[in-house]
């Protein structure tokens, strides 16, 4: 099990990076959250299947279409026992 708390930095709010992100965690059955900031950055929190939260920080590091990220913090944390993944 693995959890890491990321913040997307850049042209990341607008261009259904959430909905991109909640569509990929809800595939890869990862659990968490993700969430626009009031910066302009996108926050979210993957915890699961350590491949799959890897996939799901490698996919920020690019975003959807129209994104243009120009820096990703991504910071490991203990795992919590998160269950769904929510937009918030």
């Amino acid at each position: 099990m693995r959890r890491c708390h990321v913040v997307v930095h850049g042209r990341v709010q607008g261009v259904f990076f959430r909905d991109s992100v909640r569509r990929l965690a809800e595939q890869a059955g990862i659990a968490g959250w993700v969430r626009n900031r009031a910066d302009g950055a996108v926050e979210a929190v993957f915890e699961g299947d350590p491949d799959g939260v890897a996939r799901l920080v490698a996919f920020c590091h690019e975003g959807p279409p129209g994104a243009r990220v120009e820096a990703v913090e991504a910071m490991e944390e203990d795992p919590r026992g998160e269950h769904g993944f929510g937009v918030r």
